[in-house]
């Protein structure tokens, strides 16, 4: 560590201070001593004061940097003439990168995923350009590979109308991150299942049928178990809750990855079909996954017979928003019951208004 160029310039004043004590003590003026030795007190005073004061700015970087370090943060600065980076040590660990090791933006840009880097590129340019400032989570792979969350904060300094430097923190956000998504997943999926709630299908589905919709519904599947209660009275819950599990698990593989399979209630299960799908291609789905539902479930050893009845209603037509959707299917769910289980049926084209067997989830 340097020395402190005022503690350098203090000590040369010491040395002063002794000399003219030596030249004066070979004196008889008195007086003249005297004033060395006040000179000589007030010299010791302000070096004490000042090692005081250099003892206390150094604990409180200590107190800094453990904060830093706990809070997995770390402060950053960039020359905008040179694009010169400077890092504390909190922002090399964030990247597993050696402390003080010299870093270039190419070197770190690397690092950002490409989602990441366009994005934080956009916005430093905006913030540069009009002197403004920005915050964003980013997504990086370290040095090392780890795959982390890293919550980027920016503020851009001028000279005048120029910009010079842009600087900030940098903080280490995956575990909140893992933390949200966990969140997430708790208020939007299943917890048996892990399929989407009814939650989930009740908003995309009102969602797929708004005029601006990225993602247009197709077809609205209703399904429910038959005779559970009767699996759940003879082989007990857990073998219950495995055959809903099976039951989520084969409509996923017999609609695909661009549907969504919800569990809405108990023994019931929603499907909202994305499109476009011809009605053909509907219906041939809705077949198979009565087939495959009807394959029987094993549990512990014993083979737990399965079926269900499906009722669907096919979306785009004018002016039939998703509650008057959800009775259509639900009413063929209901004909399909009728007509003995283990089928299904689709809803008839409507020509009146219709009153469902049991409550719409939502209100046009």
């Amino acid at each position: 560590m340097h020395k402190d160029h005022t503690f350098s310039t203090m000590e040369e004043d010491a040395a002063l201070l002794a000399e003219l004590r030596g030249y004066i003590e070979s004196s008889a003026d008195g007086e003249l001593q005297q004033l060395v030795g006040r000179l000589e007190r007030s010299l010791a005073g302000r070096s004490q004061a000042l090692r005081e004061r250099e003892s206390e700015l150094a604990r409180y970087k200590k107190m800094y940097e453990r904060s830093s370090s706990l809070a997995k943060i770390g402060v950053w600065e960039c020359d905008l003439a040179t694009e010169e980076l400077t890092w504390t040590d909190g922002v090399y660990d964030i990247f597993e990168l050696p402390r003080r090791m010299r870093v270039t933006r190419d070197l770190i840009l690397a690092l950002y995923t490409e989602t990441s880097r366009l994005e934080m590129e956009a916005l430093r340019a905006k913030a540069i350009r009009e002197g403004g400032s920005f915050t964003l989570d980013i997504e990086v792979r370290t040095a090392r590979g780890t795959s982390r969350w890293v919550r980027l904060s920016a503020d851009v300094e001028c000279e005048g109308d120029r910009p010079v430097r842009i600087f900030g923190t940098k903080q280490d956000i995956t575990y909140e991150k893992h933390l949200w998504d966990q969140m997430r997943v708790l208020a939007e999926c299943d917890a048996l299942t892990g399929f989407a709630n009814r939650g989930v299908f009740e908003t995309r589905l009102g969602q797929s049928l708004a005029p601006a919709a990225q993602k247009r519904l197709a077809a609205l599947v209703l399904l429910d178990v038959d005779g559970f209660k009767l699996i759940n009275d003879t082989l007990g819950h857990a073998a219950g809750d495995e055959c809903l599990r099976r039951t989520a698990q084969r409509l996923s593989e017999v609609f695909g990855p661009d549907s969504l399979v919800a569990r809405i209630g108990g023994d019931e299960f929603g499907v909202l079909v994305f499109g476009p799908r011809a009605a053909s291609w509907v219906e041939e789905r809705v077949a198979t996954a009565v087939a495959a539902i009807r394959v029987p479930v094993v549990w512990q050893g014993k083979s737990v017979a399965m079926s269900a009845s499906i009722g669907f209603a096919l979306a785009g037509m004018p002016d039939v928003g998703a509650a008057r959707l959800f009775v259509d299917a639900d009413l063929a769910l209901y004909e399909a019951k009728k007509a003995g289980r283990d089928t299904y049926r689709r809803s008839a084209p409507r020509t009146s208004p219709r009153r469902p067997h049991r409550t719409a989830p939502l209100t046009d």
